[in-house]
């Protein structure tokens, strides 16, 4: 008798960010690049949502529907009441995005995503208003809501960088390094962030990702004393006509021998501050095979939910001409050669 496949869980991505800052219009943006990717968004209010008539198909008082498959799913009182109603879908979707109300905490919301096996936690997105967030920081009526949603964030998004000249840009960012750590910090204008960072489900089988950034984006490797090898050039780049996709590399391993769990979730727990993400099949003496993830702050090791073809181990990263040899001697030591 066979079983029945477990099918893969859905990444779940939390935005967070202060009232203003553009959470909605990121989201607004990725629905519309959507194409044949099926994208659930939960949010609180359907007013701040501005869809393209010609994208809209249907409405009702807590849902709308996109021609692309896409939905939005108004939170209403219950969120996981709303959560398990996108989950319930006869036809599942690739990604399940939560955007946080203004002044709450994200990281809660993100918990979520570690209760339920359908689902996989892909990350904390934090939209900061780079015109703003210092002087709402010295605010002690805002300055704990601000802090507690800055260091749950495994990615950092300076939004609003056309209102602010190359040295405000420049300070708002060595603040933002100084005040919460080794976190990646990507700068955007508008909100409009390519839809490749949401797209984390890779497949051993699958050929390496990569990530296209448009060309008004300019990012900035936040790099702190951590518990992370550390980086302490800053290299600062505010040319908005940059070719931006050469911010990104992508590396592919496929590891022969079987790890140690614990020397494993150790060399993940220091993965340099300029790795942005990793996914991974692998075998340990532990689990047998056995799934690797990193985002942001977060590592894990578990047995895997099904059995890949071959091991494979997967990596983006910034960027950076002064450390153009760091990826591949740390993928060398840690996953062996490519």
């Amino acid at each position: 008798m066979h079983k029945t496949p477990t099918p893969p869980p859905i990444p779940l991505t939390v935005i967070g960010g202060f009232l203003g800052s553009g959470k909605t219009s990121l989201l607004v943006h990725w629905l519309q690049q959507a194409q044949s990717q099926r994208i659930a968004v939960l949010v609180n209010d359907f007013g701040a949502i501005n869809i393209d008539a010609e994208l809209l198909s249907e409405s009702n008082s807590d849902t709308i529907a996109l021609s692309n498959g896409c939905v939005c799913c108004q939170i209403g009182g219950d969120l996981s009441q709303a959560l398990l109603q996108v989950l319930d879908k006869p036809q599942p979707f690739d990604a399940i995005v939560i955007e946080a109300s203004g002044v709450s905490d994200p990281w809660p919301i993100a918990q979520i995503a570690l209760a339920d096996k359908r689902l996989s936690l892909h990350g904390v997105l934090v939209v900061v208003d780079a015109a703003a967030v210092r002087a709402h920081a010295t605010d002690p009526l805002l300055h704990d809501s601000l802090l507690r949603q800055l260091r749950a964030a495994d990615l950092l998004v300076l939004n609003k960088t056309d209102l602010c000249s190359d040295q405000e840009i420049q300070a708002c960012t060595i603040w933002l390094h100084e005040t919460v750590g080794p976190v990646p910090c990507l700068h955007s204008q508008y909100g409009q962030l390519p839809l490749a960072l949401l797209q984390a489900d890779w497949e051993p089988e699958s050929a390496t990702p990569s990530a296209v950034l448009p060309d008004h984006l300019c990012n900035e490797q936040c790099t702190h004393d951590h518990d992370h090898d550390h980086d302490h050039g800053h290299g600062y780049d505010h040319s908005h006509n940059a070719d931006h996709a050469s911010l990104f590399t992508s590396d592919s391993r496929s590891p022969a021998q079987v790890f140690h769990t614990a020397w494993l979730r150790e060399q993940l727990q220091q993965t340099p501050t300029w790795v942005m993400r990793l996914k991974g099949w692998v075998r340990t003496h532990e689990h047998g095979w056995s799934e690797i993830q990193f985002a942001g702050r977060h590592a894990s090791v578990q047995r895997a939910r099904h059995t890949p073809t071959q091991a494979r181990v997967l990596t983006i990263s910034l960027r950076s001409p002064h450390r153009a040899h760091a990826m591949p001697s740390w993928m060398d030591r840690v996953w062996g050669p490519a």
